[in-house]
């Protein structure tokens, strides 16, 4: 007998958990999320899970409310006697803090996967980490997928002429170096100081950038000062029209007014964060069907390989 499947979702992006339920051809199981008086947190699964295959969906964005709300959902299904529950991750926060680059420091990213074993989690399911490394951090398997898939997808229906891709940092120069080779253009990147965090200074672009139109590779946006400082390096240096892409639109703090004061043209995310507030620059491309072939996948124990191809 095969064993039934269920989605879940948390509270932190129900949009993209009903696009992906709705992908895959089913309904969000019921459970009930709320929180008492004082603010604390209480999840229970109004339907029987028993011996069931379930995924719960989460983004982990601060605040700490939501990494908290998919560990506490965790631990409600393990209680309820699943078979196997997969914590469905599009965004992992934390990610940034995946090494002791200084004294005295945490490694958050770390804590987080110790968290998620320990809540119960039997795998993971996300896209696109900050650090790829991560994945050695776990002691269950672990499903790393990629927005590129609906990016090249995208650029492959909507062609850009003279176009060379440019990574905002070093950190970023291989996820563009892909890019670059996939679709057909030249790549520079930009050698940059970062005096603090969020804090970002433009020293040298290495490539070709004047009289091309340029496509902005990166995994995140925050506060945008990479983004938009990258942007207009490229204008004073020659650039056409600008193009930014990134899988996961955090856009904290003044990161809005940035993009819209920069010479940004476009900017390409993907719904594993909801957005704050509408932008006439900001373009939403869904990640729902790659997430649901996924989980398909899983469920039947295929592989997820056939993903990675563009």
């Amino acid at each position: 007998m095969d064993t039934p499947l269920a989605i879940f979702s948390g509270r932190s992006n129900p949009a993209l958990a009903r696009a992906i339920a709705e992908s895959y051809g089913t309904e969000l199981g019921d459970v009930t999320i709320k929180e008492f008086s004082d603010g604390e947190l209480y999840v229970k699964f109004e339907q029987s899970i028993r011996g069931e295959d379930i995924f719960i969906i989460q983004s982990t964005p601060p605040p700490g409310d939501n990494i908290l709300e998919l560990l506490l959902m965790l631990d409600a299904a393990k209680r309820a006697s699943v078979k196997r529950v997969t914590a469905v991750i599009p965004y992992f926060g934390y990610a940034r803090q995946d090494r002791k680059d200084q004294p005295r420091v945490s490694i958050g990213s770390k804590l987080m996967a110790n968290l998620l074993v320990e809540a119960g989690a039997d795998r993971v399911l996300t896209m696109d980490l900050h650090a790829a490394q991560i994945q050695g951090f776990f002691d269950i398997p672990l499903d790393h997928l990629y927005a590129s898939r609906a990016f090249i997808e995208y650029f492959k229906s909507n062609p850009i002429e003279n176009l060379v891709v440019v990574a905002p940092d070093v950190g970023s120069l291989k996820t563009s170096r892909a890019y670059s080779k996939k679709l057909g253009t030249s790549l520079a990147f930009i050698d940059k100081r970062r005096p603090k965090a969020n804090e970002s200074e433009i020293m040298n672009i290495i490539g070709e950038v004047e009289g091309k139109n340029v496509l902005i590779v990166d995994d995140l946006i925050d506060t945008a000062g990479t983004l938009t400082n990258a942007a207009s390096a490229m204008k004073e240096r020659g650039a056409l029209n600008i193009t930014a892409i990134c899988t996961h639109p955090i856009l904290s703090g003044p990161a809005y007014q940035r993009i819209e004061d920069s010479p940004i043209d476009e900017v390409l995310v993907t719904d594993t964060v909801t957005l704050r507030q509408p932008s006439n620059k900001i373009k939403v491309l869904s990640v729902a069907d790659i997430f649901a072939k996924a989980i398909q996948r899983i469920h039947t124990n295929d592989t997820i390989s056939a993903l990675f191809d563009n």
